[in-house]
């Protein structure tokens, strides 16, 4: 889905915990996730904590969206 939205010109970020799956599917821009069973989180710390994560991955997330991207591109920092 990812690369039929793109073709419509709407750039779109792929937050994925495995990489290697998201390069195979062709996604252009993508932002690795912490876990499979917690992308944007992780349970065992405190709440203060896991917004602070959660928000990391997803100012990234939107930093790549307005990022020019000519290939495959994973959003590390």
């Amino acid at each position: 889905m990812v690369k039929a939205i793109e073709a419509t010109g709407i750039p779109v970020v792929h937050i994925c915990t495995i990489v290697p799956i998201s390069l195979t599917v062709g996604a252009n821009r993508i932002v690795p996730a912490i876990a499979i069973p917690h992308p944007l989180g992780n349970p065992n710390l405190t709440k203060e904590d896991e917004k602070k994560i959660r928000r990391e991955i997803v100012e990234k997330a939107l930093k790549a969206l307005t990022t020019p991207v000519d290939s495959q591109t994973v959003f590390e920092n």
